[in-house]
């Protein structure tokens, strides 16, 4: 059981990573830092597209007009967070006798 809470903590730590790396890279391209005409920067946003957009789009369907400014990351981050602190709260501590 434990190896499983421990896959998913990874899981979600990368996935978070990936959020992140999102977010940085469409400010990038939004203040001119980067130019999505470069083969490489454009096949790296649309992986980073791909991979959390489907997730996003939901939250984003939920929140309100805030002007332009994007907080789906930052809740979908905080949601990842809960969920994984929530799995520990309900896994107990694993009590092992080593017997040899």
């Amino acid at each position: 059981m434990y190896a499983l809470l421990w896959l998913f903590d990874t899981v979600v730590q990368l996935f978070i990573y990936v959020l992140i790396a999102s977010a940085v890279l469409s400010w990038l391209v939004a203040f001119n830092v980067v130019n999505v005409r470069n083969p490489i920067v454009a096949q790296i946003g649309e992986v980073l597209y791909r991979v959390t957009e489907p997730v996003l789009r939901p939250i984003r369907n939920l929140l309100p007009n805030l002007g332009g400014v994007d907080i789906s990351p930052v809740i979908l981050i905080l949601l990842l967070l809960f969920v994984s602190r929530l799995l520990h709260e309900f896994i107990p501590p694993q009590t092992v006798a080593y017997t040899r």
